[in-house]
């Protein structure tokens, strides 16, 4: 697999959350964004893989029922 064919996580929500650093919408760091095009293919799988974990650790902090 080449690195082109792993799409970007971008989701177009591109708001920084003040607490963890992290963009809301795709769960990544500033340097994690700015790094992406020069990432090979292992390492935006890897990525990858630590951006699900992120959702997942969120997902469990979130109140039953969705919002607040």
């Amino acid at each position: 697999m080449r690195a082109w064919d792993i799409p970007s996580p971008c989701v177009g929500i591109c708001r920084l959350d003040a607490d963890s650093g992290l963009c809301q919408g795709c769960h990544r760091t500033i340097a994690e964004i700015s790094a992406w095009p020069r990432l090979d293919a292992p390492a935006r799988l890897a990525l990858l893989d630590e951006i699900a974990r992120r959702q997942r650790a969120e997902a469990e902090r979130q109140p039953a029922g969705g919002a607040c």
